[in-house]
């Protein structure tokens, strides 16, 4: 690579990698830097299987960004030749009045989605092995699936690789600064110059954006596998769909088919507070209690042995929506993160914004929600 980068991204996760990997394929030099190895399991884009789904509960507005989503992971898998997407259908269930059965139902309504209705008796007809109470409904969507994400992330470096970027791996970015009509990046290896710069650094965005720091929390959330212990047939995936319910007022799960390492559980936003130097990795005992508790109650036949338990992080504003912008004061630097713990699903899309956005030009979609000022 001869001169100095068109654009450096720093941090290469879920949001990273994408971006990264789309400005290499449009012929720009580019850098990447990470603090560790991608993919890792230190931060929020790991755990074997994320959930996209379409009928999006959080808000309507989402709705296009993901059905790009769609078309670009279908382009990294032929690009790679890899396998990155399972469809299983999803299904949202809860209380007909909750915040997740409601804004499913609002979204799959103005975006007029495929989707059907279910009462309890039709949810306990389709996928037996939910337990729903006889008030509850569902909202099920035929295009919701799984991603695999740590395969998504290596598919990206692989493409930006191949495209003639440079993937520096464990080399976190230390400082950074604008400087003219270009960008100073420094990190423990060297001072890099370059005309743009990304930054998608997750749960360690505080350290490289200080001002954003009261803003955001992360939060530290368990993922658990467990086996089965009755109905397996029922938890494949022509079964049984990738799912999400809200159990009480404020308590929501979501969870996965059996793909061969058991069904995959876990709460949604329930986390504790904690720093990207302090994430107790550990899984304890209590825990795991609570989640065979709530297993029994709502999904009892796979209350079985925990096979496995890993800790990831969300990075959170307060609004729980992204942050996709430019930098207020530098206009050579776009911000694209924290995901609120939501965001794996539309990272393909949202590489190419960066790019769009990096390139001087307009984002086909509507970014006002995602922009940084309503943070600061």
């Amino acid at each position: 690579m001869s001169g100095h980068p068109d654009v450096i991204v720093a941090g290469l996760g879920a949001m990273g990698s994408q971006a990264l990997a789309e400005c290499a394929r449009r012929g720009w030099r580019a850098v990447g830097l990470d603090r560790l190895s991608p993919p890792h399991d230190q931060g929020s884009s790991h755990g074997r299987s994320r959930i996209i789904r379409e009928a999006y509960f959080e808000d309507p507005i989402y709705v296009p960004l993901v059905q790009r989503a769609y078309e670009r992971w279908a382009e990294l898998e032929a690009e790679t030749g890899t396998h990155l997407f399972r469809r299983t259908g999803g299904i949202c269930y809860g209380p007909a009045q909750s915040e997740l059965v409601t804004g499913a139902r609002r979204s799959a309504a103005l975006h007029q989605l495929r989707h059907d209705v279910l009462s309890a008796a039709e949810i306990r007809s389709r996928f037996p092995v939910l337990t729903v109470a006889d008030d509850w409904i569902g909202v099920l969507e035929p295009r919701a699936g799984m991603l695999a994400p740590e395969a998504a992330i290596a598919a990206a470096l692989t493409v930006a690789e191949r495209q003639g970027a440079r993937v520096h791996r464990d080399e976190p970015l230390r400082r950074w600064r604008q400087d003219g009509n270009g960008v100073v990046v420094e990190t423990d290896r060297g001072v890099y110059r370059a005309s743009h710069l990304i930054l998608a650094a997750g749960m360690w965005m505080p350290g490289v954006l200080p001002e954003l720091a009261p803003a955001l929390s992360v939060q530290r959330n368990v993922l658990y596998w467990f086996s089965p212990t009755r109905d397996t047939a029922a938890f494949g995936p022509d079964r049984l769909p990738v799912f999400l319910g809200e159990l009480e007022r404020g308590l929501m799960w979501y969870g996965f088919p059996d793909t061969g390492d058991g069904i995959k559980v876990a709460l949604h936003h329930q986390g504790a507070t904690t720093s990207p130097d302090y994430v107790d990795r550990v899984v304890h005992p209590a825990e795991i209690a609570q989640m065979k508790d709530l297993l029994e109650r709502f999904l009892p036949a796979a209350n079985g042995p925990l096979r496995d338990a890993q800790v990831c992080t969300y990075t959170n504003t307060r609004d729980q929506h992204f942050i996709i912008d430019r930098h207020p004061t530098s206009d050579r630097v776009l911000v694209a993160s924290p995901c609120s713990g939501h965001g794996f699903k539309f990272a393909s899309a949202i590489g190419e914004v960066l790019a769009d956005l990096t390139d001087g030009g307009q984002s086909r979609f509507d970014l006002r929600p995602f922009g940084i000022r309503r943070v600061l």
